[in-house]
């Protein structure tokens, strides 16, 4: 492994080998002549490496490991001397260099350590990379908490998490159900398993058996491989059925006995599977009264809910949504590329709004706001720019006298949101608030081609 390499030392003439056989082995190599010239050029300069002498006029070597420490701790430093000492090696290791090197010695070595050190450093920065992604990741997934209720609902949740005890989470569309099956999972033991997400309403009747328990190849047209299936993607972790609701009878009572006897058999096989999962389940029906109209099972809503949780309307909980719409413009605010906030108008607005669409509601008006917004804040009459035009005050949809054309209305939403979108499907499907997939069967449907993700 090759990298951009600063060598400091101030003996010319060791400086000028040292550099010689470093370069002949493929690194890029900086001189300086100091300390302090050798800091400049890091300060300036591209620097993978740094390898540097412990006796320098001025500033010493373990100085310039400490700098260079302090300044960025993922760069590697090698420390180099004529005058090698126990001692001396402690302290360079316990400032954090990465290794120790007594003149004389060979180019081989020299090269050898300058690779391992190279490849130290790249595995710490991808380290910190993916650290920082996940913390970022973790901070956008956590629930907004600024109420008594949802204190409870997430302390509740994060004492079932660490068992294995099903969970059935309530609540209306768009009120953050799979925010709190994501806590669950990642502070379950499970955490390190997979977790994965079926949306029971967006899989047609004929394909729900498959997508749950799998297929073998050759079991119905169209299936040209074996599929494993969600319950075995998720064996060792969570699996989340978003809108269990939705599902067919049928399928119910097969899910009921995968359930219970933790085993699927795959759609045109007769050998059954063992899955070790852990269900948590989320619907914005009364399943109660479903199961009094006949459209769910009582054993399986037993068996799907021993812990029930439920998640109040954003409307009864009216101290997160300022909050929450912070949290939004914060996520938002990199994309924009410049600072953004709310004026005192726009916040009470934002709290007096009643939100139908809950969460899912309110991200959307954030987003838009922060895609339309040309100035750094966010004010009363930007909250109604970001709506559709025929908002009235009170926030509902004001049908015009004359009436209207429903798909053509339709039709002219999903046109406005690909064209401030730029032609992207996902961002202009966040814009309506709808799934992706479902945008792109509105697209289908009305024959609006053209239009791609990239």
């Amino acid at each position: 492994m090759t990298g951009h390499l600063l060598l400091i030392d101030d003996d010319e003439s060791l400086l000028a080998v040292t550099s010689h056989n470093l370069s002949t082995g493929g690194f890029s190599v900086l001189e300086a002549r100091s300390g302090e010239e050798g800091l400049a050029l890091f300060a300036k300069k591209w620097v993978d490496l740094v390898v540097t002498d412990v006796k320098l006029s001025g500033m010493d070597g373990l100085a310039v490991l400490a700098a260079v420490k302090e300044v960025n701790p993922d760069v590697p430093v090698i420390v180099i001397t004529a005058h090698g000492s126990i001692e001396m090696a402690v302290e360079a290791m316990k400032q954090g260099a990465f290794t120790f090197i007594t003149k004389p010695f060979s180019r081989d070595a020299l090269r050898l350590s300058c690779r391992k050190a190279l490849e130290m450093g790249s595995l710490q920065r991808k380290n910190r990379e993916l650290t920082d992604e996940i913390e970022a990741m973790r901070g956008k997934e956590a629930p907004v908490v600024a109420s008594p209720a949802m204190e409870r609902l997430v302390a509740t949740a994060r004492r079932v998490a660490n068992s294995e005890a099903p969970v059935l989470i309530t609540g209306e569309s768009g009120t953050g159900k799979e925010v709190i099956a994501r806590l669950i999972h990642r502070e379950s033991p499970r955490c390190s398993g997979p977790l994965v997400t079926v949306n029971c309403a967006a899989i047609p009747e004929n394909l729900v058996e498959s997508e749950l328990f799998g297929h073998v190849k050759g079991a119905f047209t169209g299936a040209v491989s074996d599929q494993p299936g969600k319950f075995r993607a998720a064996n060792g972790g969570t699996l989340f059925l978003d809108e269990i609701g939705d599902l067919p009878l049928a399928i119910q009572a097969k899910l009921l006995r995968a359930i219970q006897e933790k085993e699927v058999e795959p759609v045109g096989s007769q050998k059954v599977i063992s899955c070790d999962i852990r269900l948590v389940s989320a619907t914005h029906r009364d399943l109660a009264k479903a199961i009094s109209d006949g459209g769910f099972r009582e054993d399986l809503f037993y068996r799907i809910g021993v812990v029930p949780l439920h998640i109040p309307p954003l409307r009864e909980r009216p101290e997160e949504i300022v909050p929450m719409a912070n949290h939004f413009l914060g996520t938002f605010i990199p994309h924009a590329g410049r600072p953004l906030s709310f004026t005192k108008g726009a916040a009470g607005a934002l709290a007096a709004h009643p939100w139908p669409g809950n969460i899912r509601e309110l991200k959307n008006v954030v987003e838009r706001c922060a895609i339309l917004v040309s100035g750094d804040t966010i004010d009363t009459s930007d909250l109604a720019l970001a709506g559709s035009s025929g908002a009235s005050p009170g926030g509902s949809f004001r049908l015009p006298e004359k009436g209207l054309s429903l798909p053509d209305l339709e039709q002219d939403l999903i046109r406005q949101a690909l064209s401030r979108s730029g032609g992207n499907r996902s961002q202009a499907a966040r814009l309506l608030g709808i799934p992706r997939h479902v945008l792109i069967y509105r697209l289908e449907k009305y024959g609006i081609s053209g239009q791609t993700d990239s």
